[in-house]
């Protein structure tokens, strides 16, 4: 008797499962982002391969397909955790499914703006104007420190290390050639 509450339960479950999946899925699917986003897709194979487990629980399928559908959402639900240390930053507060565009428009907006603030830095410096390249600097640094800072948000400083070690040696240099 207890399968009449039991079984629908299971079956709005696995429906609801299947809409989360699509609603991540679908869109990434059409804007060919797939790859682009593992986190996100891990996310989406939690949910559909719960939504696959609870339709078989709701339709009573059991045996070896409910075994597999169980080892296919374990699977996926470590899948998704292992991810989500690599995806830190997009995994705190609403931003979980950022489109990875917009992280590319701000990148691109920061090198523009260090850009700019140097060129103008250079041109001073042409110019023997030492006051307008010390507030360009300043402006670079500050403006650089502060899209930095809204990306990543204000998170430990021992959570946040370089891949590799910054190249200015080169700069620092009196032997190494000045390219314009």
């Amino acid at each position: 008797m207890t399968w009449l509450v039991w079984a629908p339960a299971n079956g709005v479950i696995a429906l609801a499962y299947l809409a989360i999946g699509l609603v991540i899925v679908v869109p990434l699917a059409r804007a060919r982002r797939l790859r682009g986003n593992p986190l996100a897709l891990a996310t989406a194979a939690i949910f559909l391969t719960g939504a696959v487990h609870h339709g078989a629980l709701a339709t009573h399928l059991w045996g070896w397909p409910l075994v597999v559908w169980s080892v296919l959402s374990a699977v996926a639900a470590c899948w998704y955790w292992s991810l989500r240390r690599s995806y830190r930053s997009l995994t705190i507060g609403p931003q979980l499914f950022d489109d990875v565009r917009r992280r590319e428009q701000q990148a691109l907006e920061l090198n523009d703006t260090v850009l700019q603030s140097l060129v103008v830095a250079k041109l001073a410096l042409d110019l023997d104007d030492p006051e307008r390249v010390q507030r360009a600097l300043d402006s670079s640094i500050a403006a650089a420190s502060k899209m930095v800072t809204d990306l990543i948000g204000e998170a430990p400083a021992s959570t946040l290390l370089r891949s590799a070690p910054a190249e200015v040696g080169a700069v620092l240099s009196t032997d190494a050639p000045v390219t314009p």
